[in-house]
């Protein structure tokens, strides 16, 4: 079983592929607003889908880290509008201290791929 790594430095790699599965590493956005570091975020992880040869409707998992859980329902509105209808992967969602001061939201992803 192969295990192959994309764009990887010494400390992690952006995306881990094995047996059909693509492990992304956490993405994190620029802005002011939850909102926009949300979409920054998604906008990453699509382009990492695209590739890992997935997409949004083969997510397996989402992990997301808030700075601030009181930012949920905000991040939810974005989450929501991404994720196609009746694809929603497996969730968690909870509340840390990011890398750095200015993040609000940093998300992860695992998706089936070719």
């Amino acid at each position: 079983m192969t295990i192959e790594r994309i764009h990887t430095s010494a400390r992690m790699s952006k995306i881990v592929k094995h047996n059909g599965v693509a492990y992304l590493c956490g993405q994190v956005g620029t802005g002011d607003s939850v909102t926009a570091q949300t979409e920054e975020c998604l906008r990453r992880v699509d382009a990492l889908l695209s590739e890992a040869g997935s997409e949004r409707s083969r997510l397996l998992q989402a992990i997301i880290w808030l700075s601030d859980m009181t930012d949920f329902a905000e991040m939810n509105a974005v989450w929501d509008a991404w994720v196609p209808a009746g694809f929603a992967p497996a969730r968690a969602c909870g509340e840390a201290k990011l890398a750095r001061d200015v993040l609000k939201v940093e998300i992860t992803v695992t998706a089936a791929c070719d």
